[in-house]
């Protein structure tokens, strides 16, 4: 095991880690909330990361330890970075978590909020089905969710605000 094996690759981690990190969480915020499922990019790029950074500190013979725990720091850090620059400013916030989008409104399905968040007449179907509503006409609002859950607002509940 090499403890350190000169500066070259701990600068080239310092340099391509934010890079790497950044171009992980803008393709997952580009590629929409459904790939995502229960996580938003932001969880997802850290989790993965730092799973990933930690198999191959374990497995990978040829990269110093000293180099590891610096791709571990530099996501750590990115990660507080993100943190408080997204409880700070409502822009990075909006950046890190999308918006919810509403898939139906009074009974009606919106198409165009559907095929933008690539949500099938099915799925929105099957969360009615799944939150014990009847039929579509019993749906005050279908919420697709930040984490790509569809929340369902029946029409019995909307009467009773």
């Amino acid at each position: 095991m090499t403890l350190f094996d000169g500066w070259n690759p701990i600068l080239r981690v310092l340099i391509v880690g934010p890079l790497a990190y950044t171009s992980m969480v803008i393709l997952l915020r580009v590629s929409g909330k459904r790939t995502l499922s229960k996580m938003n990019a932001f969880d997802l790029v850290v989790t993965i990361s730092l799973g990933s950074v930690l198999a191959t500190i374990l497995t990978d013979r040829t990269l110093a330890l000293l180099t590891g725990v610096t791709v571990i720091a530099v996501l750590i850090a990115c990660q507080f970075v993100i943190t408080a620059l997204s409880v700070r400013l409502p822009a990075v916030e909006r950046f890190v978590k999308a918006e919810p989008s509403l898939l139906v409104r009074n009974s009606r399905l919106l198409p165009e909020a559907m095929r933008r968040s690539r949500v099938t007449e099915r799925e929105v179907m099957a969360a009615v089905r799944e939150a014990g509503v009847a039929s579509l006409s019993d749906v005050a609002e279908a919420v697709l969710e930040t984490d790509g859950s569809v929340t369902v607002v029946p029409a019995s509940a909307r009467s009773k605000d």
